[in-house]
C-alpha cells in the first residue's frame, strides 16, 4: 500500500512543479492546429473513398 501512496503523491507533485500547463492563448493555437487537420485529413480521406468507390463503379459496370 505504500508504494500507491508513493506513485500518488509524485505524481501530484509532478503535475503542479514540473509540467508546464499552456496558458490560454497557447491553448487556442494549439485547438486550431489540431482541427484545421482533423478537417484536412477527413477531406483527403473522403476524397480518396469517392475516388475508390467511381472506379469500383466503373470496373463493375464492365461486367454488369
Amino acid at each position: 500500500m505504500n508504494k500507491v501512496t508513493t506513485y500518488f503523491s509524485e505524481s501530484y507533485k509532478e503535475l503542479m512543479e514540473k509540467v508546464t500547463w499552456p496558458n490560454w492563448a497557447q491553448l487556442q493555437q494549439s485547438t486550431m492546429i489540431v482541427l484545421v487537420a482533423t478537417i484536412l485529413i477527413t477531406l483527403v480521406i473522403w476524397l480518396m473513398d469517392f475516388a475508390s468507390n467511381s472506379l469500383l463503379k466503373l470496373i463493375y459496370s464492365f461486367f454488369a
